[in-house]
Order: structure tokens, then sequence, then C-alpha cells
């Protein structure tokens, strides 16, 4: 009788476990001879040397097949013990499997061409109304290229500007300050990685979430850089975050210009920016338009409402 011990390291523990470890309790079963003990990331199992041998390589299969797709079904985990090798899920165009296995993709012709522009270009730019998946679909490449070891960290930030509302101090640190402001990316993240795996991330500054103002003076390299709600910076202010690019980074910019919630007389700095930079090499870009909008079908015609007011009212002022 032998021990040996297995370290599972690229999956959240809960994810391969499964609720109650229900999913440790099946692989049990499955090898019945063996004392099988699992704490952590740590699987500790006792029996004889060819059987805790075949057992260490089934649990390497069933965590690479975890790691991709962020779910391990009875099926699955029969399958790869049986030796009958899992069930592939679907992948066309499919970015990344989220948490649970749910599959994130481009689900419109404007999103699969983001993915597209981000593939071949270093900074993309993404623009539209509200409800198109600009950012969804841009922290989903983030999370791929770190995921696939394409880079070592993610960079996700937003100017902290109200929308129309003044919340005058905050209680709290710095951090309960500037969360409400970045809470549409915790929103996305926790979509797309599992809770354990994301706190791991997050404390060991992996995955960071700034505001733009904490961006000066940084090189960032090795990085995806995502920067949302764009159409909220300064001329001075993204001038400064697009120098930021190091080595082995890309940059992914996100906004709506016709929600801009700056001061009538502050210039948005995204507007300049694609006057400026139209045309130079390397940067691409991609316009969304209310057929890409994926939320609630209401919104499409909200959009549509207030562009049909806009100009209605633009109209009535130009003749007067």
């Amino acid at each position: 009788m032998i021990e040996r011990i297995i370290i599972i390291e690229n999956v959240d523990p809960v994810s391969f476990y499964g609720v109650n470890n229900a999913n440790m309790q099946l692989i049990h079963n499955l090898f019945p001879k063996l004392r099988i003990a699992a704490r952590g990331q740590v699987i500790k199992v006792i029996g004889e040397d060819a059987e805790t041998s075949e057992f260490e390589k089934k649990i390497k299969e069933l965590e690479a097949y975890c790691a991709e797709y962020n779910t391990l079904t009875d099926e699955v985990i029969i399958d790869i013990v049986r030796g009958e090798g899992p069930r592939k899920l679907k992948r066309d165009d499919v970015i990344i499997f989220g948490v649970n296995g749910k599959p994130i993709s481009g689900r419109t012709a404007n999103q699969q061409r983001l993915v597209e522009e981000f593939t071949q270009n270093d900074l993309t730019f993404a623009l539209g109304p509200a409800g198109t998946g600009k950012t969804y679909i841009a922290i989903a490449l983030a999370v791929r290229a770190l995921k696939n070891r394409e880079v070592r960290k993610i960079i996700l930030s937003r100017p902290a500007v109200e929308a129309g509302e003044k919340l005058g101090f905050l209680p709290g640190d710095m951090k309960d300050k500037i969360d409400p402001y970045l809470q549409p990316l915790y929103d996305a993240l926790e979509d797309m990685i599992p809770a354990a795996r994301l706190k791991e991330y997050m404390e060991t500054n992996v995955i960071q979430i700034a505001p733009l103002a904490f961006m000066r003076g940084r090189t960032l390299n090795d990085a995806i850089i995502v920067l949302d709600e764009a159409q909220n910076t300064t001329t001075h202010q993204i001038k400064m975050f697009l120098t930021r690019l190091g080595m082995n980074a890309k940059m992914i910019i996100t906004g709506d210009i016709t929600q801009i919630d700056l001061p009538r007389s502050t210039a948005s700095g995204l507007v300049q920016a694609l006057r400026v930079l139209n045309g130079v090499k390397g940067i691409g870009r991609v316009e969304f338009d209310k057929k890409d909008i994926v939320r609630h079908k209401l919104v499409q015609r909200i959009v549509e409402a207030y562009e049909k007011y806009d100009r209605e009212a633009y109209a009535d002022g130009s003749a007067s």
C-alpha cells in the first residue's frame, strides 16, 4: 500500500468537487478499493501502486476538463474514468465557457467582429449603445487570454463619474468608495470565473480593477487592459491611459458617445481620440447599433424611442 498526494492547481475546488462533494463521492464509488481524502487543493489516496497511479492520471484528466469548461457532470466523470473520453462541448464561436459550463460567445455579427478585431489589433475601440455586450465580450476576451496563459494579468478600469447624480462622500476605505463605480465589471467576471478562483486572482493582483485615476505612471506589460465607459474620460485622461500600453499587451476601449455624463463644459476624451487616431495602423474599431442589443427586447425599443426624440428635438431647434 502506498500513499499519493495529488495537487489540483488549475481549477476551483468547489467546481471540481461538486455541491456537497457529490463529484468526489462518485469518483470514490468508481475507485472502491482506494481510500480517498480531499481537502482544498490536496487529494490524498491510499492503495495499490497500479490503482493509485491510474487514479492520479484520471484526476488530472478531470482537472483539465474542468479547467476548460468550468464544470464537471456525472456523465463526464464516468466517461473519463472508464477511458471513453469526455464528450466535447460544442465550441462554434465560443470565446470561453463561464461558470457552470455556460458558453460565452459573440451572439451578433458585431460581437463576433469585436473578437476578430481584438485578435488582429493591439488596440480596439468598441462603440455603441447600452446593452450591446461591448463590455461583456471585452472581459470574456481578457479572461480567455489569461486562461490560455497569453498574458499574466487583466486590468479593468473605468472613470469614476456619476450618471447624473451627486452621491457626495461615500463611507469606507478606498475600495469601498470605488466599488460602486466598478460593479458592472465585477458582475461580468463573476459570470466567467468561479468565485474561489476569482477571489484568489483579485487578492494576488492577477486581476486588477481600478479607477482611471490610478493608471498614471504605470507601464502595463503582459496584460489585457479594458477601459469601460470611455465616453466619460477627459481628453487628458484618455491620452494618459492610451500611453500605458506596454509589451505583450492589448487594450479594448468601450464607450457610448450618446451617454456622456461629463459637465457640458468638458469635452469627451473618447470623441477626440476617435478623431485623432482614425486610420492609425494597429487600431481596430467596431461600431455596435441597436440591432446588437442583447438585453430585454424592451431595451431596443427604448433606445429607438430616444433616438427618434433626439432627431425631432434637433430638427425643431434647427428650424427655430
